[in-house]
């Protein structure tokens, strides 16, 4: 039997480990929580509910909106809150239906999982259970998670999106950095409009929504008709900068992102010396920032094209449509972090 000390010293590394990821149950839920111990930052995850993160903690206090007390109901009827992902479609599309390599592929309308009227939205894994994590680790630089979700096993997927792909996704928090990166792997024989998005919801603890100020580093706005489908054409940037929050509502989009000399588009929300900020990657190139009226939250949504790009597309209103060719993969990451918490 090995000394008492000589256990405690071999136990002692792991304990003393700035970052730790559990895969643990709370509120009889599985969720995995990363932590970094040292920027005192804790990010929890529930993978079957979208694989969404739901609370970005800092100092104890969540940087993300959410409505995740009850987290039993939350798996049940998860709400637009949080990190959700828009897959394969993000935001609307003017058509029950979508055009890809010159064909139009139709919506089965009656599988639940697409509106049956008005304008399809946000995708068809918004929710999804479908998603299986692959794994859970930390070191001394980091914690992460990573999920995948095999798009081509499901039929009610493939109904409505019927090109085999996958999708692998990895939370990791270092240095008290979330980032968010997403892979995308086509496995048809036809190359893939890559059209997904995210819809994170941002806010500023302990301080109201009126007194916030936000940055949107883009030089043009999408022009949009009433139903706030892109025209495809565009206009210069029309919001001050910074622009208050106070008596504002947006649903607007914005592209010709200006990059940081790390090649990121930064926005951000500040008061007080309290700042929250959303870092796009270059794949990233267009922003829908949401402010809906009297809500504690504001949206700063990554996009891999302009609402409905794959069908402007089509129309030759969108040139600008990123494609995954067959057999290959499309990765991009955007990352969250706060000062001043």
């Amino acid at each position: 039997m090995k000394p008492v000390f000589l256990l405690l010293a071999l136990a002692a590394p792991a304990l003393s480990q700035n970052y730790t990821a559990q895969q643990i149950t709370e509120q009889g839920v599985p969720i995995v929580r990363l932590t970094d111990a040292s920027h005192s930052v804790e990010v929890s995850v529930m993978p079957s509910a979208g694989n969404r993160a739901y609370e970005m903690k800092v100092h104890g206090k969540n940087i993300l909106y959410t409505q995740a007390t009850d987290l039993a109901q939350y798996q049940r009827r998860p709400p637009l809150d949080g990190v959700p992902f828009l897959a394969p479609w993000g935001n609307r599309l003017t058509e029950s239906g979508f055009w890809a390599n010159g064909k139009k592929y139709e919506f089965n309308l009656t599988l639940g999982n697409v509106a049956a009227r008005g304008l399809q939205s946000h995708g068809v894994l918004l929710t999804s259970p479908f998603w299986r994590v692959t794994e859970v680790a930390a070191d001394a630089q980091s914690a992460h998670v990573t999920s995948r979700l095999e798009f081509w096993k499901y039929p009610i997927l493939m109904a409505q999106w019927p090109i085999a792909h996958e999708y692998e996704m990895t939370y990791r928090l270092a240095n008290g950095v979330l980032e968010v990166r997403t892979t995308v792997i086509n496995l048809s024989t036809e190359a893939m409009p890559v059209v997904i998005g995210f819809h994170p919801f941002y806010r500023i603890p302990d301080v109201p929504r009126d007194e916030w100020m936000g940055h949107i580093p883009a030089r043009q706005a999408v022009v949009a008709d009433e139903r706030l489908i892109p025209t495809g054409e565009f206009k210069p940037m029309d919001l001050p900068d910074p622009f208050p929050l106070k008596g504002r509502t947006l649903d607007n989009g914005y592209t010709d992102l200006v990059l940081d000399s790390e090649g990121r588009a930064v926005f951000s929300i500040e008061s007080g010396g309290k700042k929250v900020e959303a870092l796009f990657g270059p794949n990233w190139p267009v922003a829908i920032a949401w402010e809906p009226a009297g809500r504690e939250f504001i949206c700063f949504e990554p996009m891999a094209g302009v609402t409905n790009a794959v069908n402007l597309n089509h129309d030759g209103k969108y040139p600008n449509l990123q494609m995954v060719a067959p057999g290959a993969k499309w990765t991009e990451s955007f990352w969250i972090r706060a000062s001043g918490i």
